[in-house]
């Protein structure tokens, strides 16, 4: 209720009046049926975009620390989360992905909408990165197409770090399902997995533009990270 409430009502509006997105593609998504939208990750306001523009409720795998930040911000930013339905997963520890694994399934089941970012993280330059097989194993094992997703200007209009989004136009860009029923019965192929993931980031790079790095986006920011921590111990 509240998540119709929120995308015909309030947010919705909103996000279509301020940032104008051009849709491209929609009738690539399925209207019935369990579906994986798989699509880059540039901004938190690609959260908001997606779903808006969908006619159909879409739940997202978010990261657990979105439920729970500390004081009256952290318990907003989780009630809001919970209220639309999207699903905590905690990314640290061996269990994490298969954790993720089972709730996207849980939802595929019910015949919905599963949004997921297979690079797991959110680009820090703008650039698209590699993406973890998971998305891969849910395809397989629940048998559905994959429909991949371009978000472009979203990292234009609010990059990590900034609280507030610029308001500019955006592009919300799908393109036609892939079809991965070929594998069946495949999911512990380890390179049947990677070929799939590798077919879903070529599509939604051909859709995005954007510059392709062939190594996980946690890895890249974790040497960043500590780089900038042994920079400031030689100050």
């Amino acid at each position: 209720m509240f998540y119709n409430v929120l995308k015909y009502v309030f947010l919705g509006p909103l996000l279509r009046l301020l940032f104008r997105p051009r849709i491209e593609g929609l009738e690539h998504v399925p209207e019935e049926g369990a579906a994986i939208v798989a699509g880059n990750h540039l901004s938190f306001s690609d959260h908001f975009l997606m779903p808006a523009i969908l006619k159909r409720r879409i739940t997202f795998l978010a990261k657990a620390e979105y439920f729970t930040g500390p004081g009256i911000k952290g318990r907003l930013t989780a009630a809001f989360f919970h209220s639309v339905g999207q699903i905590p997963v905690d990314r640290a520890g061996k269990e994490a992905g298969q954790a993720a694994i089972r709730e996207g399934l849980g939802v595929l089941s019910k015949g919905e909408l599963l949004g997921i970012y297979p690079e797991g993280t959110r680009s820090h330059d703008g650039r698209l990165y590699k993406g973890k097989v998971g998305v891969a194993v849910m395809a397989l094992r629940a048998g559905v197409p994959v429909v991949p997703c371009a978000m472009v200007g979203t990292f234009e209009i609010q990059p990590p770090g900034q609280k507030l989004p610029k308001v500019q136009r955006v592009t919300v860009r799908f393109g036609e399902p892939l079809d991965f029923s070929r594998y069946a019965g495949m999911e512990n192929e380890k390179a049947v997995l990677r070929a799939i993931t590798d077919e879903i980031m070529y599509a939604v790079l051909r859709l995005s533009g954007q510059e392709y790095v062939d190594r996980y986006a946690a890895e890249v920011k974790a040497e960043l990270e500590e780089a900038k921590k042994a920079g400031r111990r030689t100050t």
